[in-house]
């Protein structure tokens, strides 16, 4: 009410995409709802949004800071765990549990202080105090017949914590209870329960039969020899009597200007002739250095001669 009319309804048509998209697309809801702080900074429910969106999209930086501003604009302390489990996901559990310390547990929603209790544990196991974290799950809750929303996250923590000490059994229990109260599967605890068991789910074994094989596997070896033999895969260029690659041949260079398709040698194969060693003056016994004869012959150890210099191979055969 704080805003004009048309600035309201901007704000309020931001508000309402960040909540359509925070779950299936949380950039795109961060998105909103900077665009709706762009225009009302000053309105409690879109410093919230910000903050939830914002920790949903990974920005754990801006989820706590919008959070925090959200706690001081309304004297509530509605997203504790959510500031907590930002603080555990940028490194700093002891901040989490400082949370769960200092926080007045009286004036906590239950489902709060149970989101909160449930990330301080996690932030114990960070820490390597995975026994403590099992016995600061160890509440009446735990084990109360009245089912809560946040009941089946409970148990779930509390049967992780457990097989992290290796309380094979136990943890199966407890997977086993949260699977049965998590009608809405906000839970993975019906698959952990079938690992414990040893059952394989399916879809399992054919992701890992194709992540061995590789993209290339449906390729026939045989198709792969055959077109190396019919010369479609490309081999190394083939090498002279001097052990030199054999010089390419410019197409300009066979064809003169008058249109004749003999080949122009002219200056190349009078150097050709000049620069040829004969064999008893300078043969393999000689002692010579290889590189010194491929100086001399006129080609460039770091790649072919110019292309006014180029030589047809053609021409000493002729």
């Amino acid at each position: 009410m704080s805003l004009a009319k048309p600035v309201a309804e901007s704000v309020a048509r931001h508000l309402v995409a960040t909540g359509a998209l925070i779950d299936d697309d949380p950039e795109g809801a961060l998105a909103h709802a900077l665009a709706a702080r762009r225009l009302a900074s000053r309105i409690s429910a879109v410093r919230e949004a910000v903050g939830l969106a914002a920790y949903h999209a990974g920005e754990w930086q801006t989820a706590i800071a919008e959070l925090r501003t959200y706690h001081r604009m309304t004297g509530e302390q509605s997203h504790l765990a959510v500031i907590a489990d930002s603080e555990r996901a940028l490194g700093r559990p002891e901040r989490a549990i400082d949370l769960f310390r200092g926080a007045d547990q009286e004036k906590l929603d239950r489902s709060v202080a149970t989101e909160l209790l449930i990330v301080a544990a996690g932030a114990r196991g960070d820490l390597g105090q995975k026994d403590a974290a099992v016995a600061m799950l160890q509440v009446r809750e735990l084990t109360a017949e009245a089912t809560e929303p946040w009941t089946a996250r409970l148990r779930y923590a509390y049967a992780d914590a457990l097989l992290a000490v290796d309380r094979r059994e136990e943890a199966r229990e407890w997977f086993s209870r949260a699977a049965e109260v998590d009608v809405d599967g906000e839970t993975d605890a019906a698959e952990r329960l079938l690992e414990l068991d040893g059952v394989l789910i399916e879809g399992d074994e054919e992701d890992d039969d194709e992540d061995v094989a590789g993209p290339d596997a449906e390729s026939d070896p045989a198709d792969r020899d055959g077109a190396e033999a019919d010369g479609e895969v490309a081999g190394p260029a083939p090498e002279d009597e001097t052990g030199d690659s054999a010089v390419s041949v410019d197409p300009a260079a066979s064809v003169d200007r008058d249109g004749d398709s003999e080949p122009r040698v002219e200056a190349s194969e009078a150097a050709a002739d000049v620069d040829r060693v004969p064999a008893d003056e300078d043969g393999p016994d000689s002692g010579s250095d290889p590189a010194d004869r491929t100086e001399e012959s006129g080609t460039s150890k770091t790649g072919p001669a110019p292309a006014e210099g180029r030589v047809d191979p053609a021409a000493d055969q002729r």
